[in-house]
């Protein structure tokens, strides 16, 4: 048996023994001596006897063992022209002022602080600051509108909430404070106070009484700064809420125990980076990709990461990548497949790439979406370097399945994540609850317990927690997407399960669909939707755009791509219409919007989801979709 194999199996047959042993990687005030509390299924806690701090854990620790001096964030900010750099004793500093800020404006053990903030250092030392002190945060993406942020605030119910004078676009400049303050009046729940950063692109009027600056507050830590208090391992370290489109926004709660040993863990083993290494997770504090991999996961492994505001392209070209990785010497860099969609399709010779040395990179990770064979072989030509496709959830935090690039590099398999990670017993079941046979399509579940790094619960809301995630299939973590394992032990992820679509009584994946679509080289992007058949139940449809500069006859190609699905899975899919679109709406963490797209199909129109990225594709797509 290969490393990979050997863990994974020790992590399953001895999970209390293998964790054990992780949680070595972690700084304790009082280190665990009980490792998986399972007095009370389906509720699970790791560590449930121990004591650390999390902030001490990202910075502190690496202050004292000597790397006080090395870069802990870079801030790259195109759309300002800014690059600022913080040395880890510079954070320790920063963050420890900031902790005292909050400790003066009332903040203490088990509150909680919204955090509302465009892509700064603020946002994470505001992050680390909650950390410090056992306060609980609550990240909210940048931008939200009011109605969606009054509905977190309600949520969480925070003492304080730290935002910003704006966000700055490449084209314009995002008021923050304003919909803050609408916000606010929409919310039952008030804070006491809010610490608002003034960026010199935009100075946001305050509420007296209220709000006071970010620099304000920063001379009033100062002259009393915090230390890291010891929090339980179990005690809630963040709630971030997941992005729904309809309905109440679920919190995830994430602890601070096994957070740390799981995301330590995941930089060691699956991403190879270690002390020093550069990390750029291109995504957003507001998510969770920005959560795990911008702030905490790469401070713990005492690594430096990059925070970077800007975009794949336009800020100012779709070189902005390459020269981000050259300047910073980048080892690592982790999106979302969309971003390297949206570079092939402004710059498909990659042309932009020759003018920046990019040689520092070793691995390219993508995450977010499925990973289609086309962007895949595409970046692995330009960047001829491994091309990572891992998946996971807002509710895992880490990856369930990837390669283990740092424990032992598997083979690649395009339309594959690869393999289960260690502490994760992936399994596909079908209709019934039985597992399915290998190379089987079914529901990805996950046994219980889940590992440490996963979420708790659901904030305020236990019976939530249990129905929307562990009532389908008992003693199964539900993931909401489908797929199978093949005979090598590879994972294939279809798509959410509710992209599996009915036609005449038969069960078919869009995913599927999508990856023959997607084959074609004239596709950029693509997607199929299951709309309403009075015949059949339902019937897919295909949305295509096409790669920057291709010029095709829309309907020869229409027919081509019909025709390609037919031969590939069969006339059973019954796919008959394609339709060639401008942009596909997405969220503004990449993915596509199918539900929207499916409602204008059935019904003429959609509710514009508080996520989406540009809310005019709806727009432009109304007329084409019906």
């Amino acid at each position: 048996m290969g490393a990979y194999e050997q863990t994974y199996a020790r992590s399953i047959d001895d999970p209390e023994g293998f964790w054990r042993d992780a949680a070595g990687l972690v700084d304790w005030i009082k280190p665990p001596k009980q490792i998986l509390d399972d007095s009370r299924p389906p509720f699970y806690r790791w560590y449930p006897d121990a004591t650390l701090n999390t902030c001490y854990n990202a910075l502190d620790r690496h202050v004292v063992a000597g790397r006080a001096d090395q870069p802990a964030i870079v801030h790259d900010s195109p759309v300002t022209g800014d690059v600022r750099t913080l040395t880890y004793a510079e954070m320790v500093e920063h963050v420890a002022a900031f902790a005292g800020a909050l400790r003066r404006l009332g903040v203490e053990k088990g509150d909680r602080v919204l955090i509302y903030l465009p892509m700064v250092p603020e946002a994470a030392i505001a992050m680390l600051a909650c950390a410090r002190i056992g306060a609980v945060h609550a990240v909210v993406f940048g931008g939200f509108a009011p109605a969606e942020l009054a509905v977190r605030i309600d949520d969480s119910r925070p003492k304080v909430i730290v935002s910003a004078s704006c966000g700055v676009e490449p084209a314009r400049v995002v008021e923050y404070k304003p919909m803050l303050d609408e916000a606010i009046e929409l919310a039952e729940s008030k804070p006491t106070a809010c610490v608002i950063l003034q960026r010199p692109q935009l100075e946001a009027d305050l509420v007296e009484g209220r709000d006071l600056t970010y620099a304000a507050a920063m001379e009033i830590g100062r002259a009393d700064p915090a230390g890291c208090v010891a929090v339980a391992a179990t005690d809630p370290l963040y709630v971030l809420h997941t992005s729904g489109t309809t309905g109440k926004p679920k919190g995830i709660v994430r602890d601070n125990g096994g957070h740390a040993v799981a995301l330590t863990w995941s930089m060691a083993n699956i991403y190879d980076v270690g002390p020093g290494h550069v990390m750029w997770a291109a995504s957003d504090v507001g998510w969770v990709v920005g959560h795990s991999y911008i702030v905490y996961a790469p401070l713990f492994a005492g690594a430096t990461t990059i925070m970077y505001e800007g975009k794949p392209v336009g800020t100012p070209d779709a070189g902005a990548f390459w020269r981000v990785i050259a300047q910073h010497d980048v080892d690592v860099l982790f999106t979302a497949p969309t971003a390297f969609r949206a570079i092939k399709k402004v710059d498909p010779d990659a042309l932009l790439l020759a003018e920046h040395d990019t040689s520092s990179l070793r691995t390219l990770f993508l995450a977010g979406e499925r990973l289609d064979p086309d962007t895949y072989e595409w970046a692995s030509r330009i960047l001829g370097v491994p091309v990572v496709d891992n998946w996971w959830q807002t509710e895992t935090g880490w990856p369930i399945v990837a390669n283990p690039r740092g424990l032992e590099p598997l083979p690649l398999k395009p339309g594959s994540p690869s393999v289960r990670v260690p502490g994760y017993d992936v399994r596909i079941l079908d209709d019934r609850g039985e597992e399915a046979p290998a190379a089987t399509e079914g529901a990805i579940c996950i046994k219980l317990p889940l590992p440490p790094g996963t979420l708790a619960t659901l904030w305020g809301d236990d019976d939530r927690y249990v129905a929307s995630y562990l009532s389908a299939y008992d003693g199964y973590y539900l993931s909401g997407d489908g797929g199978m394992i093949d005979e090598d032990g590879y994972v294939f992820v279809m798509g959410r399960t509710d992209d599996v679509i009915n036609v005449a009584g038969h069960r078919l994946s869009t995913g599927s669909m999508e990856a023959v679509l997607a084959e074609h080289p004239a596709v950029a992007e693509c997607a199929v939707v299951g709309v309403s058949d009075q015949l059949k139940g339902q019937e897919p449809r295909g949305y295509v755009v096409l790669k920057s500069g291709v010029e095709v006859d829309d309907e020869v190609l229409a027919a081509e791509l019909v025709a390609s699905v037919r031969s590939k899975i069969g006339a059973v899919a019954a796919f008959k219409r394609v339709t060639v679109v401008p942009a596909l709406p997405k969220t503004r963490s990449g993915k596509i919007l199918r539900r929207s797209m499916r409602d204008i199909v059935d019904t003429g129109s959609t509710k514009v989801p508080s996520t989406i990225e540009d809310p005019t594709v709806l727009d432009t797509l109304t007329p084409l979709l019906r």
